[in-house]
């Protein structure tokens, strides 16, 4: 009787384990299920389709901080490219300077005054300057806002006695306004701006 009551706990024990292991094997299992689930659910909502020419198109949306420094540099090379590339057009000048100011705090509002108040501007007028620029680099540093940069680039002023190539040197810092609009896309503003250096390089006469 005893032997029979020993044979009926341990099969009791054994059922009992068996029972356990399966009910961790669920868990561990439904566990998985909800972890696959969720992320096919956030790959699904990352993915967009867009309607282009009668074609559908499939995009894939981004973490921003992925692109970070992509954006970044593309607001400074906006910025500058709105800054310096002029024509010999008043009202050309004021209006790309005007966007240029929108990117960049009071900093660049004075080095812009700087350069009215020497008479640059009326130069390029006088003597029917075109000017271009054309970013060679962009070195950010720092992990976050604000960044500071510098920035490399080549100015080309076009005139009717020749061509004139100058070295420019820029820096300052990128901080988050945390609001794209129309004037600024990218919602990024720079601050602190000075010109480093702006020195003839190369002088091509006609």
């Amino acid at each position: 009787m005893f032997t029979h009551l020993k044979n009926i706990d341990t099969a009791f024990k054994h059922v009992k384990q068996f029972s356990i292991f399966l009910i961790i094997g669920n868990v561990i299992t439904m566990c998985f299920c909800i972890y696959k689930s969720n992320q096919v659910i956030n790959q699904a909502q990352n993915r967009i389709h867009i309607l282009y020419n009668g074609k559908v198109l499939e995009a894939v949306a981004a973490d921003r901080n992925h692109n970070l420094p992509v954006e970044l540099r593309d607001h400074i090379k906006t910025f500058h490219q709105y800054f310096f590339d002029l024509s010999p057009d008043d009202k050309a000048i004021h209006a790309n300077v005007s966007k240029a100011l929108y990117l960049a705090d009071e900093s660049a509002k004075r080095q812009y005054d700087n350069l009215q108040e020497s008479g640059y501007y009326n130069n390029l007028i006088s003597a029917n300057i075109s000017q271009e620029i054309k970013i060679d680099s962009t070195e950010l540093q720092g992990k976050q806002f604000p960044y500071v940069f510098t920035c490399y680039a080549t100015e080309k002023l076009v005139r009717s006695s020749g061509t004139v190539y100058r070295k420019l040197v820029t820096q300052g810092e990128v901080r988050d306004v945390q609001q794209q609009t129309d004037n600024n896309p990218h919602g990024f503003l720079i601050q602190h701006w000075q010109i480093l250096a702006n020195k003839d390089t190369t002088i091509q006469n006609q």
